[in-house]
């Protein structure tokens, strides 16, 4: 008889927040980041996954620490690994996706988005690189950060980006949505707030469409070895 599971199912001293659950054969693994407990920042430890038998939720073990930040060339110049996903290539390996940042989110709103790569879903991963264009630039449209991702029937389809109420602020004040990009544009205490917060230019951010915030789909190829 399968015993019974109850919330919290991880150990009452872990916090794996951001969860992104997946099915790899036989069991299902939970990717998250991985806060301290009586931390004094986000994400201050390292990648740990926890699995358990699809057909059996009630048997959940630790498979370890799957990456550590010190791993990433940017490391320690942002030391904190935000929200990650895994997916399974078309070359059958597994590929880790996540954002550095970092104290308290200083530095972590303008990517790139890191790779790292294993041949299994838990075991040790290695840092591979970051998502590029197809000139080789990393790839910093919109705001790069907590990126989730599908393997979509052999479509590899990456979502990533974040949001804040800057623009709401100024919509807030509006008597027609319509006067909003001119209402924005004369806003430098906003457009100054987005520069600074996602390293952009002022130019990038009024050429960008819409909103350089907001919820951001792209589809990925490839790596090409």
């Amino acid at each position: 008889m399968k015993k019974q599971v109850y919330n919290p199912f991880l150990p009452i001293d872990v916090c794996i927040p951001d969860g992104e659950p997946h099915v790899f054969g036989d069991r299902v693994y939970l990717y998250g980041s991985h806060d301290q407990e009586g931390g004094d920042t986000f994400c201050m430890l390292d990648y740990t996954v926890y699995s358990a038998p699809v057909d059996d939720l009630s048997d959940w073990r630790c498979e370890g620490v799957i990456y550590r930040a010190e791993q990433d060339p940017d490391y320690p110049n942002r030391q904190y690994m935000y929200a990650p996903d895994v997916v399974r290539g078309n070359d059958g390996r597994y590929y880790l996706y996540y954002c550095m940042s970092g104290r308290r989110g200083v530095g972590g709103y303008f990517g790139p988005i890191s790779v790292a790569v294993c041949d299994s879903p838990a075991g040790q991963y290695e840092y591979l690189g970051y998502v590029r264009n197809k000139d080789g630039s990393p790839m910093l449209k919109y705001v790069c950060f907590d990126p989730g991702v599908i393997n979509d029937d052999g479509v590899i389809r990456i979502y990533y980006g974040t949001q804040y109420d800057f623009e709401e602020r100024i919509y807030s004040e509006l008597t027609d949505p319509k006067d909003f990009r001119k209402a924005f544009e004369a806003r430098e205490d906003v457009i100054r707030s987005e520069q600074e917060m996602f390293h952009k230019s002022r130019e990038e951010i009024l050429d960008t469409q819409d909103s350089v915030m907001g919820p951001v789909q792209a589809v990925l190829e490839d790596a090409v070895p």
